[in-house]
Parts: structure tokens; sequence; C-alpha cells
């Protein structure tokens, strides 16, 4: 076993990923301050390029005021197709170097590398592996190399746009020292402010502020800062593997051939692992419904899709899947319905056309079913009808409007 002050991980990052595929498709693009999103004032900006950073633009920043900010920026509406196959084409030339990655979210890998030394030498290694990703996807990327995830991830963000750093075993504080707090990853606005509020503006100072007072403060969070400061994390790079899946299934108490109960449940199921998948702050980028007959015939077919987490294109991908495979001459004793290829990300970018409004009623509607449970809102085509017949009540979960 590898001892773990010799483990080298590195941290891939593609810069300005949406950005990047964006102006690869349109060379005019490049050089000019992008926003992609929505065209409506009510959108959000998705991502933007480093020329509109120059204007204080920032991702999730309503487009009214990105505009505002930057009149002459070129808005691009989002294609998550086209971003989830470059992120698929990175994903395969790094699953094909690496010997174990982790795939954090649809732009971001953890590659642990450790003992590559002995035989190539881990910076040469993953500066090779750079080039390679750069040459075959024709797409920037930045990369960190360090002992541990943390400082590897911290190195990354200093190296960019486009470059690669290494921070050497042993030099991690050293690193780390002079940043500012904001660059320690978890470190949110409000964190931020508390501690600088306490006068603790850099990583240094972090550092030496006792653990015992920063548990006080903050509670477990404070002790997670203060090895953070300190360029401590264990954490271990998890394997990435594609079959990973959340998915649910319904076997009816009799075999039925009712369509308005068939579709009902079908909204019920993806709206219960959507939730799922929003709660672990996952994306999927694959579909799969499967239906079994009443002989016992089970079917499925499934389809990729660009990485969502969305109720509304879930299910639309869903009943798509469903139309495809039912077969109207026979009942239906169960579906299914799973959704793979998971990897980590924020529901916020796959709603390039949605507005502030749909992305605060996603997070409304989440904070109500993590209050109450999951079924306790549910869409209106899935709540029975007064004096309609339905399969027994026990299969329809109840409605509340809150």
């Amino acid at each position: 076993m590898i001892a773990l002050q010799q483990r080298a991980i590195a941290h891939f990052d593609l810069d300005c990923f949406f950005v990047s595929v964006e102006c690869q498709r349109d060379s005019r693009l490049k050089g000019k301050p992008l926003l992609v999103g929505g065209s409506s004032d009510r959108a959000v900006v998705a991502a933007c390029s480093y020329e509109a950073r120059r204007y204080g633009i920032h991702s999730a920043m309503p487009m009214k005021t990105a505009l505002r900010l930057c009149p002459h920026a070129i808005i691009c509406r989002g294609d998550m197709e086209a971003y989830s196959r470059k992120s698929r084409e990175v994903t395969d030339i790094i699953a094909d170097n690496a010997p174990l990655y982790e795939k954090s979210s649809i732009d971001e890998f953890y590659l642990d590398i450790s003992g590559m030394d002995k035989y190539f030498g881990s910076m040469k290694w993953t500066t090779e592996l750079r080039e390679k990703i750069i040459h075959e996807s024709g797409l920037p990327i930045s990369f960190g190399l360090a002992s541990n995830k943390l400082v590897s991830k911290v190195a990354t963000d200093e190296a960019k746009p486009n470059g690669q750093m290494e921070i050497s075993f042993g030099n991690e504080k050293i690193f780390l020292a002079p940043l500012a707090i904001e660059k320690i990853p978890m470190v949110g606005r409000e964190t931020a402010a508390q501690l600088r509020r306490r006068g603790v503006e850099t990583v240094k100072t972090l550092s030496e502020v006792p653990i015992t007072l920063l548990e006080a403060w903050m509670g477990k969070n404070g002790i997670s800062l203060w090895r953070k400061a300190n360029g401590i994390d264990e954490s271990p790079v998890v394997p990435y593997y594609e079959q990973k899946s959340i998915s649910t299934e319904s076997t009816f108490p009799a075999d039925t051939i009712d369509m308005e109960f068939l579709h009902a449940e079908l909204v019920r199921m993806t709206e219960k692992i959507a939730f799922e998948l929003r709660q672990q702050n996952k994306l999927t980028g694959c579909v799969t419904v499967k239906i079994r007959y009443s002989d016992f015939e089970t079917v499925t077919k499934q389809m990729s899709i660009p990485y969502c987490c969305s109720d509304h294109t879930l299910l639309e991908k869903v009943k798509e899947l469903f139309k495809k495979l039912y077969d109207r001459r026979q009942l239906v004793r169960l579906i299914g319905i799973r959704f793979s290829h998971l990897v980590q990300g924020n529901y916020q970018i796959s709603l390039f056309d949605d507005s502030q409004e749909m992305i605060a009623l996603y997070q409304a509607i989440d904070s109500i079913k993590n209050r109450f449970g999951w079924e306790f809102l549910m869409k209106g085509t899935n709540v029975p009808l007064p004096g309609k017949t339905k399969q027994p009540e026990k299969d329809i979960l109840p409605y509340y409007k809150g």
C-alpha cells in the first residue's frame, strides 16, 4: 500500500468549458465577451468568457444585470447536447490513460497517479496527458498536481487559464498561505464574510487560528476549515463508473392498460428520482425506461441525453421512451425508470432557456420536499380527478397544496 505522503493527485479542469465549446464551434467568438445562457431579460448567465468577467460578470448572474455591465456582450444560447458530447470525449481520453480517475463534474476530473514517479515522473506524465487532451479535443484545460485533492484543485485555479502547476510534497501550507480565504473550496460568501469580520483574510491567518476557536465559531465546519487551511485532505479519488445509477420501479396490484394511470405513474416516478439527483447534486446523462407486460416479457430502451436533473426535461425523455416501448395490445405489470451516467453538477447549467423564476421555483420545491418529504408536492397530472376511477388508491400518492 502506498503511503499517504507519496500520493500524487492531479486535478484537471476544462477552462470556461461551455464558452470554449462555443468558440470551437464558431472561431469568430474567440476573444469576445461571451455570455452563455438564455436571451431574455429574465434568464441567467450559465457561463461567461474571461473577457466578460473583466466587466464583473459571473455565472448565475441575471442576464439583464450582465448586459447592463457589458452592453456589447454576445449572448449564445446553451447547447447541453454539445457540451455533454465534448465532456464524454475528454472522459474517454482520461479513461484510456489514467490508472484511477474520478469525474467530479461535467468538466472536472481528479486522477490518482501515485507511484508514477517510479516509471515516468508524475509531472511529465500529467503534462503529456494535458497536451493529448488539448490536441484531441481542441479544448483548453488546466491542471494542478499535489499530494491531495484539496491542494491540487486550488493549484488548478491558480494555473488558469490554460496552464499547469505542481505543488511538491511538504509545500502545501507554503503554497496556500498567501491566498485569500475565498480560494479555499467550499468557503462561500457568507463564511468568508464571517471570517473577515474576525480579521481572518488569508489562508495563513486561518491556519493559525486555534482549531478549538474555529470549532466554537462554526461548529464542525470550523474543524474542516482548519484542516483545509493547513493543506490536510485525506479524501480518496473515488473511481468513476458510468454504470452508477438512480432508479425506481412500480409493480401494480393489477395489470393495467389505463394510459392515464400509467402516465401519472411516470410523472410520479420521474419526479421522485429527479429529486434524488438534485439532493445528491448530480446530473444524469442517460435515461432508461423498462416495461414488464402481463406475460412477464420485459423490454427496455435507453437514450443518452444532455446532462441534466430537471423534472420537466427528464419527464419529456421518459415519456418519449415509454411511447416507443409500449405495445397497446398487452396489459402492463410493471414500469421502471433509471437515470445513469451520473456526474456531479448543479441543475442551473441545464436551464439555459429558463428564467430566474424557474431556478427559484426548483429551489423552493426542493426546499419543501426536504422538509416534508418528496411526495408532498406533485404535478397536477398525477392527482386523481374527482369522479375518475383509477388504480387502487394506495398506488396514488396523496396530493398536498402545501
